[in-house]
Protein backbone atom coordinates (compact mmCIF):
# COMPACT_ATOMS: atom_id res chain seq x y z
CA UNK A 1 0.00 0.00 0.00
CA UNK A 2 1.29 3.69 -1.26
CA UNK A 3 0.53 6.79 0.97
CA UNK A 4 2.38 9.91 0.86
CA UNK A 5 3.85 11.38 4.55
CA UNK A 6 4.15 14.40 5.57
CA UNK A 7 8.22 14.21 4.82
CA UNK A 8 6.47 14.50 0.86
CA UNK A 9 4.60 17.32 0.99
CA UNK A 10 5.58 21.23 1.36
CA UNK A 11 3.75 22.73 3.98
CA UNK A 12 5.73 26.12 3.52
CA UNK A 13 3.39 28.77 3.59
CA UNK A 14 0.33 26.63 3.81
CA UNK A 15 -2.64 26.02 5.56
CA UNK A 16 -2.82 21.77 6.60
CA UNK A 17 -6.38 20.51 7.21
CA UNK A 18 -5.38 18.04 9.75
CA UNK A 19 -8.00 15.31 10.69
CA UNK A 20 -7.62 13.81 14.07
CA UNK A 21 -9.21 11.57 16.53
CA UNK A 22 -9.78 13.32 20.22
CA UNK A 23 -12.43 12.12 21.04
CA UNK A 24 -11.42 11.79 25.01
CA UNK A 25 -13.62 11.22 27.90
CA UNK A 26 -15.10 14.30 29.18
CA UNK A 27 -16.43 13.99 33.01
CA UNK A 28 -17.79 17.33 34.51
CA UNK A 29 -15.67 19.49 31.66
CA UNK A 30 -12.81 17.75 32.57
CA UNK A 31 -11.00 15.46 30.17
CA UNK A 32 -10.19 12.41 31.74
CA UNK A 33 -7.83 11.03 29.24
CA UNK A 34 -5.50 12.92 26.83
CA UNK A 35 -3.94 10.01 25.76
CA UNK A 36 -5.25 10.78 21.88
CA UNK A 37 -4.40 14.76 22.12
CA UNK A 38 -1.06 13.42 22.99
CA UNK A 39 -0.49 11.23 20.28
CA UNK A 40 -0.56 14.40 17.10
CA UNK A 41 1.22 16.18 18.89
CA UNK A 42 4.69 15.54 16.68
CA UNK A 43 2.07 15.48 13.37
CA UNK A 44 0.90 19.31 14.73
CA UNK A 45 5.03 20.48 15.61
CA UNK A 46 6.48 18.75 12.74
CA UNK A 47 3.41 20.77 10.29
CA UNK A 48 4.69 24.24 12.11
CA UNK A 49 8.18 23.15 11.98
CA UNK A 50 7.66 22.87 7.98
CA UNK A 51 6.01 26.49 7.90
CA UNK A 52 2.60 25.65 7.55
CA UNK A 53 -0.66 26.68 9.73
CA UNK A 54 -2.55 23.99 11.37
CA UNK A 55 -6.60 23.61 11.53
CA UNK A 56 -7.77 20.45 13.21
CA UNK A 57 -10.68 18.42 12.20
CA UNK A 58 -12.36 16.29 14.75
CA UNK A 59 -15.74 14.55 15.81
CA UNK A 60 -16.77 14.64 19.37
CA UNK A 61 -19.30 11.83 20.45
CA UNK A 62 -22.03 11.23 18.34
CA UNK A 63 -24.45 13.80 17.95
CA UNK A 64 -26.25 12.43 14.69
CA UNK A 65 -26.40 15.67 12.27
CA UNK A 66 -27.75 17.87 15.19
CA UNK A 67 -25.76 20.62 17.20
CA UNK A 68 -25.28 19.02 20.40
CA UNK A 69 -23.89 22.05 23.36
CA UNK A 70 -22.53 19.23 25.09
CA UNK A 71 -20.37 18.00 22.37
CA UNK A 72 -18.76 21.18 21.75
CA UNK A 73 -14.98 20.78 20.92
CA UNK A 74 -15.20 24.12 22.40
CA UNK A 75 -15.05 21.58 25.93
CA UNK A 76 -11.57 20.30 25.06
CA UNK A 77 -9.61 23.12 23.53
CA UNK A 78 -8.37 24.28 26.39
CA UNK A 79 -6.37 20.86 26.92
CA UNK A 80 -5.85 20.72 23.44
CA UNK A 81 -3.62 24.40 24.04
CA UNK A 82 -1.98 22.49 26.67
CA UNK A 83 -1.03 19.51 25.39
CA UNK A 84 0.48 20.91 22.34
CA UNK A 85 2.03 23.63 23.90
CA UNK A 86 0.43 26.31 21.26
CA UNK A 87 -2.16 28.99 21.10
CA UNK A 88 -5.78 27.16 19.80
CA UNK A 89 -8.24 29.23 18.95
CA UNK A 90 -11.65 27.52 18.79
CA UNK A 91 -13.98 27.95 15.37
CA UNK A 92 -17.60 28.21 16.32
CA UNK A 93 -19.47 27.48 12.63
CA UNK A 94 -17.72 30.63 10.89
CA UNK A 95 -15.39 29.03 9.50
CA UNK A 96 -13.83 30.95 6.65
CA UNK A 97 -13.61 33.86 8.75
CA UNK A 98 -11.46 32.39 11.66
CA UNK A 99 -9.65 30.77 9.05
CA UNK A 100 -8.66 34.10 7.51
CA UNK A 101 -7.63 35.63 10.92
CA UNK A 102 -5.30 32.83 12.00
CA UNK A 103 -1.99 34.06 13.57
CA UNK A 104 1.41 32.08 12.40
CA UNK A 105 1.34 29.89 15.29
CA UNK A 106 -1.70 29.26 16.75
CA UNK A 107 -3.78 26.28 15.97
CA UNK A 108 -7.41 26.65 14.75
CA UNK A 109 -10.29 23.90 16.15
CA UNK A 110 -13.18 23.60 13.99
CA UNK A 111 -16.31 23.26 15.76
CA UNK A 112 -17.47 19.13 15.82
CA UNK A 113 -17.94 17.92 12.54
CA UNK A 114 -20.91 15.41 13.20
CA UNK A 115 -22.41 18.54 14.13
CA UNK A 116 -23.26 18.59 10.20
CA UNK A 117 -25.21 16.11 8.86
CA UNK A 118 -23.20 16.07 5.90
CA UNK A 119 -20.15 14.50 7.59
CA UNK A 120 -21.47 11.36 8.13
CA UNK A 121 -23.07 11.10 4.93
CA UNK A 122 -19.93 11.87 3.25
CA UNK A 123 -21.60 14.69 1.52
CA UNK A 124 -18.82 16.09 -1.16
CA UNK A 125 -20.71 19.82 -0.84
CA UNK A 126 -19.84 19.42 2.90
CA UNK A 127 -16.52 18.52 2.02
CA UNK A 128 -15.63 20.77 -0.56
CA UNK A 129 -16.32 23.73 2.14
CA UNK A 130 -14.13 21.92 4.36
CA UNK A 131 -11.21 22.21 1.25
CA UNK A 132 -11.98 25.70 0.53
CA UNK A 133 -10.08 26.37 4.09
CA UNK A 134 -7.00 24.33 3.23
CA UNK A 135 -4.29 23.99 0.90
CA UNK A 136 -3.34 20.45 2.07
CA UNK A 137 -4.92 17.90 4.02
CA UNK A 138 -3.53 15.38 6.32
CA UNK A 139 -5.24 12.16 7.43
CA UNK A 140 -3.86 11.59 11.33
CA UNK A 141 -6.96 9.93 12.46
CA UNK A 142 -6.88 6.06 11.69
CA UNK A 143 -9.49 5.25 14.39
CA UNK A 144 -11.77 7.22 11.90
CA UNK A 145 -10.23 5.43 9.32
CA UNK A 146 -13.17 3.01 8.52
CA UNK A 147 -15.75 5.51 8.01
CA UNK A 148 -16.76 7.42 4.77
CA UNK A 149 -16.86 10.29 5.68
CA UNK A 150 -16.28 13.87 4.70
CA UNK A 151 -13.66 14.67 6.22
CA UNK A 152 -11.95 11.31 5.92
CA UNK A 153 -13.06 10.15 2.65
CA UNK A 154 -14.35 12.88 0.32
CA UNK A 155 -12.19 15.53 1.52
CA UNK A 156 -9.21 13.56 0.30
CA UNK A 157 -10.20 13.80 -3.38
CA UNK A 158 -10.20 17.56 -3.44
CA UNK A 159 -6.72 18.58 -1.96
CA UNK A 160 -2.85 16.90 -2.30
CA UNK A 161 -3.64 14.38 0.57
CA UNK A 162 -0.97 12.40 2.90
CA UNK A 163 -0.78 10.71 6.28
CA UNK A 164 0.09 12.23 9.40
CA UNK A 165 2.91 10.92 12.04
CA UNK A 166 0.26 8.51 14.03
CA UNK A 167 -1.76 7.22 10.59
CA UNK A 168 2.28 6.66 8.98
CA UNK A 169 2.75 4.90 12.51
CA UNK A 170 -0.17 2.92 12.58
CA UNK A 171 -0.37 1.90 8.67
CA UNK A 172 3.49 0.98 9.05
CA UNK A 173 2.74 -1.52 12.25
CA UNK A 174 -0.03 -3.10 10.68
CA UNK A 175 1.60 -4.26 7.33
CA UNK A 176 4.69 -5.56 9.57
CA UNK A 177 1.60 -7.52 11.81
CA UNK A 178 -0.01 -9.08 8.54
CA UNK A 179 0.69 -7.31 5.38
CA UNK A 180 3.97 -8.67 5.04
CA UNK A 181 5.40 -10.28 8.52
CA UNK A 182 7.92 -12.24 9.48
CA UNK A 183 7.00 -15.52 10.49
CA UNK A 184 5.92 -17.30 12.15
CA UNK A 185 2.61 -15.27 12.87
CA UNK A 186 0.18 -15.63 15.95
CA UNK A 187 -3.25 -14.53 16.35
CA UNK A 188 -4.55 -14.32 19.70
CA UNK A 189 -8.69 -13.71 19.02
CA UNK A 190 -10.63 -13.18 22.47
CA UNK A 191 -14.19 -11.66 23.64
CA UNK A 192 -17.58 -12.96 24.31
CA UNK A 193 -18.83 -13.96 21.04
CA UNK A 194 -18.04 -15.92 17.92
CA UNK A 195 -20.78 -13.81 16.23
CA UNK A 196 -19.10 -10.35 16.24
CA UNK A 197 -15.76 -11.91 14.88
CA UNK A 198 -16.93 -14.22 12.01
CA UNK A 199 -15.00 -11.99 9.49
CA UNK A 200 -11.90 -11.79 11.73
CA UNK A 201 -11.78 -15.47 12.16
CA UNK A 202 -12.06 -16.41 8.71
CA UNK A 203 -9.60 -13.95 6.87
CA UNK A 204 -7.06 -14.66 10.36
CA UNK A 205 -7.15 -18.83 9.44
CA UNK A 206 -5.85 -17.83 5.51
CA UNK A 207 -3.05 -15.56 7.19
CA UNK A 208 -1.17 -16.86 10.23
CA UNK A 209 -0.04 -20.07 11.53
CA UNK A 210 -1.25 -20.52 15.25
CA UNK A 211 -4.75 -18.72 16.16
CA UNK A 212 -5.11 -18.26 19.52
CA UNK A 213 -9.07 -18.34 20.41
CA UNK A 214 -10.26 -17.41 23.82
CA UNK A 215 -12.74 -16.12 26.33
CA UNK A 216 -16.13 -17.01 26.00
CA UNK A 217 -15.72 -17.30 21.99
CA UNK A 218 -13.80 -20.69 22.99
CA UNK A 219 -16.26 -22.54 24.56
CA UNK A 220 -18.19 -22.62 21.14
CA UNK A 221 -15.51 -24.16 19.70
CA UNK A 222 -15.25 -26.18 22.16
CA UNK A 223 -19.12 -27.27 22.02
CA UNK A 224 -18.61 -27.61 18.26
CA UNK A 225 -16.17 -30.37 19.01
CA UNK A 226 -18.74 -32.32 21.65
CA UNK A 227 -17.47 -30.87 24.95
CA UNK A 228 -19.73 -29.85 27.53
CA UNK A 229 -19.20 -26.22 28.41
CA UNK A 230 -21.84 -26.70 31.54
CA UNK A 231 -23.21 -23.13 31.95
CA UNK A 232 -20.60 -21.16 30.36
CA UNK A 233 -21.56 -18.23 28.04
CA UNK A 234 -21.87 -20.26 24.77
CA UNK A 235 -23.26 -19.90 20.83
CA UNK A 236 -24.74 -23.07 20.53
CA UNK A 237 -26.47 -21.99 17.10
CA UNK A 238 -22.81 -21.18 15.22
CA UNK A 239 -21.68 -24.89 16.02
CA UNK A 240 -21.93 -25.79 12.38
CA UNK A 241 -19.76 -21.84 11.67
CA UNK A 242 -17.28 -23.01 14.64
CA UNK A 243 -16.85 -25.89 13.08
CA UNK A 244 -16.15 -24.79 9.24
CA UNK A 245 -13.73 -22.41 10.66
CA UNK A 246 -11.79 -25.45 11.92
CA UNK A 247 -11.75 -27.10 8.99
CA UNK A 248 -10.70 -24.00 6.96
CA UNK A 249 -7.90 -23.38 9.38
CA UNK A 250 -6.77 -27.20 8.73
CA UNK A 251 -6.98 -26.79 5.15
CA UNK A 252 -4.65 -23.83 5.06
CA UNK A 253 -2.29 -25.32 7.92
CA UNK A 254 -3.21 -22.86 10.24
CA UNK A 255 -3.02 -24.36 14.04
CA UNK A 256 -6.29 -23.35 16.26
CA UNK A 257 -5.36 -23.47 19.91
CA UNK A 258 -8.23 -23.85 22.39
CA UNK A 259 -8.14 -24.29 26.13
CA UNK A 260 -6.16 -27.50 27.38
CA UNK A 261 -7.19 -26.75 30.66
CA UNK A 262 -10.32 -24.56 32.03
CA UNK A 263 -10.52 -22.37 34.94
CA UNK A 264 -14.78 -22.75 36.28
CA UNK A 265 -16.84 -21.15 38.65
CA UNK A 266 -20.54 -21.53 39.87
CA UNK A 267 -20.83 -17.89 40.11
CA UNK A 268 -19.70 -14.99 38.17
CA UNK A 269 -18.26 -12.89 40.74
CA UNK A 270 -14.52 -11.20 41.92
CA UNK A 271 -12.99 -13.80 44.04
CA UNK A 272 -15.38 -16.66 43.38
CA UNK A 273 -14.40 -20.38 44.46
CA UNK A 274 -12.72 -21.66 41.24
CA UNK A 275 -10.71 -24.43 40.21
CA UNK A 276 -8.73 -25.64 37.17
CA UNK A 277 -10.44 -28.77 35.02
CA UNK A 278 -8.89 -30.97 32.16
CA UNK A 279 -10.87 -29.26 28.96
CA UNK A 280 -13.68 -31.48 28.66
CA UNK A 281 -14.66 -31.77 32.85
CA UNK A 282 -16.65 -29.13 32.97
CA UNK A 283 -19.47 -29.35 35.56
CA UNK A 284 -23.34 -28.88 34.40
CA UNK A 285 -23.52 -26.50 36.97
CA UNK A 286 -20.11 -24.50 36.63
CA UNK A 287 -19.32 -21.83 33.61
CA UNK A 288 -16.04 -21.85 31.96
CA UNK A 289 -14.17 -18.08 33.31
CA UNK A 290 -10.61 -18.34 31.89
CA UNK A 291 -7.72 -20.70 30.62
CA UNK A 292 -5.95 -22.99 32.45
CA UNK A 293 -1.85 -22.87 33.20
CA UNK A 294 -1.47 -25.61 30.66
CA UNK A 295 -2.86 -23.81 28.10
CA UNK A 296 -0.72 -21.06 28.64
CA UNK A 297 2.40 -22.61 28.99
CA UNK A 298 1.25 -24.29 25.41
CA UNK A 299 0.67 -20.53 24.47
CA UNK A 300 3.99 -19.34 26.01
CA UNK A 301 6.00 -21.81 23.96
CA UNK A 302 4.00 -20.65 20.55
CA UNK A 303 5.12 -17.11 21.31
CA UNK A 304 8.84 -18.43 21.71
CA UNK A 305 8.89 -19.57 18.15
CA UNK A 306 6.83 -17.15 16.85
CA UNK A 307 8.44 -13.79 15.14
CA UNK A 308 4.96 -12.06 14.74
CA UNK A 309 1.90 -11.97 17.45
CA UNK A 310 -1.25 -9.97 16.65
CA UNK A 311 -3.77 -9.37 20.15
CA UNK A 312 -7.71 -8.91 19.86
CA UNK A 313 -9.36 -9.88 22.96
CA UNK A 314 -8.90 -11.55 26.68
CA UNK A 315 -8.34 -15.01 27.05
CA UNK A 316 -10.74 -14.62 29.78
CA UNK A 317 -12.99 -12.63 32.14
CA UNK A 318 -10.47 -10.71 32.67
CA UNK A 319 -12.30 -7.89 34.56
CA UNK A 320 -12.71 -9.83 37.18
CA UNK A 321 -9.62 -11.27 39.88
CA UNK A 322 -8.96 -14.68 39.67
CA UNK A 323 -10.05 -15.21 35.93
CA UNK A 324 -7.22 -12.82 34.32
CA UNK A 325 -4.42 -15.16 35.09
CA UNK A 326 -4.23 -16.55 31.61
CA UNK A 327 -4.93 -13.00 29.65
CA UNK A 328 -2.21 -11.78 32.71
CA UNK A 329 0.36 -14.11 31.69
CA UNK A 330 0.19 -14.84 28.18
CA UNK A 331 0.70 -10.82 27.69
CA UNK A 332 3.80 -10.81 30.15
CA UNK A 333 4.89 -13.30 28.08
CA UNK A 334 4.47 -11.65 24.97
CA UNK A 335 5.66 -8.06 26.39
CA UNK A 336 8.94 -9.72 27.53
CA UNK A 337 10.21 -11.68 24.34
CA UNK A 338 8.46 -7.84 21.90
CA UNK A 339 11.06 -6.37 24.76
CA UNK A 340 14.23 -8.40 24.00
CA UNK A 341 13.34 -7.81 20.23
CA UNK A 342 12.40 -11.93 19.75
CA UNK A 343 8.78 -11.05 18.78
CA UNK A 344 6.96 -7.98 16.79
CA UNK A 345 3.69 -7.60 18.36
CA UNK A 346 0.77 -5.36 17.60
CA UNK A 347 -2.55 -5.12 19.42
CA UNK A 348 -5.68 -3.28 19.01
CA UNK A 349 -9.35 -2.59 20.72
CA UNK A 350 -10.95 -1.77 23.44
CA UNK A 351 -11.02 -4.44 26.01
CA UNK A 352 -7.20 -5.62 24.53
CA UNK A 353 -5.60 -2.28 25.62
CA UNK A 354 -7.37 -2.11 28.75
CA UNK A 355 -6.09 -6.34 29.29
CA UNK A 356 -2.78 -5.64 28.66
CA UNK A 357 -2.39 -2.39 30.29
CA UNK A 358 -4.02 -3.87 33.88
CA UNK A 359 -1.61 -6.77 32.98
CA UNK A 360 1.36 -4.34 32.96
CA UNK A 361 2.24 -5.54 29.77
CA UNK A 362 1.60 -2.51 27.18
CA UNK A 363 4.38 -0.13 27.44
CA UNK A 364 6.26 -3.33 26.40
CA UNK A 365 4.16 -3.98 22.97
CA UNK A 366 5.39 -3.26 19.91
CA UNK A 367 2.66 -1.61 19.06
CA UNK A 368 -0.67 -0.73 20.56
CA UNK A 369 -3.02 0.54 18.65
CA UNK A 370 -5.99 3.32 20.24
CA UNK A 371 -8.34 2.27 17.37
CA UNK A 372 -11.51 0.41 18.04
CA UNK A 373 -13.40 -0.47 14.91
CA UNK A 374 -10.63 0.55 12.24
CA UNK A 375 -8.51 -2.04 13.73
CA UNK A 376 -10.76 -4.57 13.62
CA UNK A 377 -12.21 -4.02 10.27
CA UNK A 378 -8.01 -3.52 9.37
CA UNK A 379 -7.93 -7.31 10.74
CA UNK A 380 -10.89 -8.42 9.11
CA UNK A 381 -9.04 -7.56 5.69
CA UNK A 382 -11.41 -4.70 4.95
CA UNK A 383 -10.51 -2.07 2.88
CA UNK A 384 -10.57 0.88 5.43
CA UNK A 385 -11.92 4.33 2.91
CA UNK A 386 -9.90 6.97 4.70
CA UNK A 387 -6.38 4.78 4.19
CA UNK A 388 -8.02 3.83 0.19
CA UNK A 389 -8.58 7.85 -0.60
CA UNK A 390 -5.13 8.55 0.26
CA UNK A 391 -3.49 6.11 -2.11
Amino acid sequence: MAWKTLDDMDFAGKRALVRVDINVPVEKGEVTDTTRIERIVQTVHDIQDKGGQVILMAHFGRPKGKVVPEMSLEIIAPTVADILGVPVTWANSDFADAVAEMEDDEVLLLENLRFNPGEESNDMGFAKRLASLGDIYVNDAFSAAHRAHASTEAIAHLLPSCAGRLMAEELGALEKALGDPERPVVAVVGGAKVSTKLDLLGNLVGKVDHLVIGGGMANTFLAAQGISVGKSLCEHDLADTARDILAKADAAGCEIILPRDIVVARQFAPGAENETLAQDACPEDAMILDAGPATVAYIGEVFEAAKTLVWNGPLGAFEIFPFDAATNAAALKAAELSKAGRLISVAGGGDTVAALNQAGAAADFTYISTAGGAFLEWMEGKTLPGVAALG
